[in-house]
């Protein structure tokens, strides 16, 4: 850059110069005017300082570094009393004849200490902005990995205190890919507490169920061996809790086939009026005579599933609505078809459930408290609903609940129509 300048600043001062009548070289100083910081000189061929610009007398030229053909200008860096400057060395012409040679130069000294200046203050800006950016990059990773080592800090309390009811804060008014981990790690919490509470429940509920009749047939056999004889009581009473045993581990057993899918059971086309039509006349005969059982509307209808396990359902529901109505009381069955799915309902006049049970009603080993107004041999291990909710599921299905204390209790299954190539018949209103 600095060079194209002196070579310019070079070019306008020969186009300034000119011969006088005596042949000397004079300068036309009001032609153009030399930029502040520059000089030029005019030597002779033998190397006579002939004219120069104010304050450029001292600065001599080597004239054994100018041993070039004349026709070629070139640049060189010369210092003089500490001072360095950069001068463009050209061969001057004047009306075609040799004249001698123009310097043009510019002192470095203050363009080198400007350079090192600018330097000086680049660098400093350059260290001021890496350590800003430092330091906001470090706020900016603490505030990002905040909220990950919550996370590792909650998680190494829960496996060190077994407290699975601890949460990570979610920050406010932000959502990002870090809340969205939050929120799923918070929601695999909850399912994990849940599935731990149920994991303690069903241990606690099932010691206490094992308990109970282990201790009686423990109590029959002693007595029985005190005795040395066999005593018919003891034996019926043994055999109603080896009954009582045998049902709660079918109940565990089926309840964790249906929720692992039953996957290896062959879903078929299911005539489901005619499976209504069955479960009615066995409801008829567990309520002997003592309820009032009727179908109010049945529909010819097919779906796809287990024969067995929809039957299990209906008789759960159905021989519940017996056990909690009063004698006398109606139980009403209704079958609907619409044009996706198949609504199933039982209805009763019973006790009821209150509304805050009903939320819990399908979770395995609960009980409400009218349960317990219930004689003992019609008191289950609270398995039934759960076992039936998840029959229904796996059916592509679900059950919904309405009841009134004192009025009575509905159950509404809803299962999704197939098409079956068994063409139904028309069914008989049955009361």
């Amino acid at each position: 850059m600095l060079n194209d300048h002196l070579q310019i600043t070079a070019i306008q001062v020969m186009n300034s110069l000119s011969l006088d009548e005596k042949g000397n070289i004079t300068y036309a100083s009001d032609a153009f005017i030399l930029t502040e910081g520059y000089f030029f000189q005019v030597w002779s061929q033998d190397w006579q300082l002939l004219l120069y610009s104010e304050g450029a007398a001292d600065l001599p030229a080597d004239n054994h570094s100018y041993q070039t053909t004349f026709n070629q200008a070139f640049f060189e860096t010369v210092k003089n009393d500490g001072v360095r400057y950069r001068v463009s060395v050209n061969p001057l012409k004047i009306y075609g004849n040799e004249n001698g040679w123009l310097r043009v130069g510019r002192t470095i000294s203050e363009i080198r200490s400007q350079q090192l200046c600018f330097w000086i203050i680049s660098g400093f800006f350059f260290l001021f902005s890496v350590v800003i950016a430092g330091i906001a990059s470090w706020f900016s990773i603490s505030y990002v990995l905040k909220p990950l080592t919550d996370i590792s800090q909650i998680v190494h309390q829960i496996t060190t205190t077994d407290d699975f009811s601890k949460r990570i804060p979610i920050r406010s008014q932000s959502n990002d890919i870090i809340d969205e981990l939050i929120l799923t790690f918070n929601k695999t919490l909850d399912r994990l507490e849940g599935l731990i509470n149920m994991e303690r429940r069903f241990m606690a509920y099932v010691s206490h169920e094992l308990r109970t009749p282990l201790t009686v047939i423990k109590g029959n056999v002693g007595l029985m061996r005190i005795m040395n004889t066999v005593d018919q009581e003891s034996l019926n009473s043994i055999e109603t809790e080896v009954d009582r045993l045998t049902r709660l581990v079918t109940d565990l057993l089926l309840i964790e086939q249906t929720e692992m899918g039953d996957s290896k059971l062959l879903k078929e086309p299911v005539e489901i009026d005619d499976l209504l039509m069955e479960v009615f006349k066995e409801l008829q005969v567990l309520s002997s005579g003592r309820q009032d059982i009727q179908i109010t509307n049945i529909e010819p209808a097919t779906v796809r599933g287990v024969r067995d396990r929809l039957k299990q359902v209906l008789l759960n529901l159905g021989s519940n609505a017996i056990n909690y109505s009063p004698e006398g009381g109606k139980i009403l069955l209704d079958l609907q078809v619409g044009s996706k799915w198949v609504r199933l309902g039982v209805s009763d006049e019973g006790i009821g459930i209150p509304q805050d049970e009903l939320e819990r009603l399908f979770e395995r080993f609960f009980r409400g408290k009218n349960a317990y107004t219930l004689p003992k041999k019609n008191v289950g291990f609270g398995l039934g609903l759960a076992i039936a909710n998840s029959i229904v599921k796996n059916h592509g299905g679900h059950i919904e609940v309405e009841s009134v204390v004192g009025q009575g209790t509905t159950f509404v299954i809803w299962l999704p129509l197939a098409i079956s190539e068994i063409p139904t018949r028309p069914i008989e209103r049955v009361d």
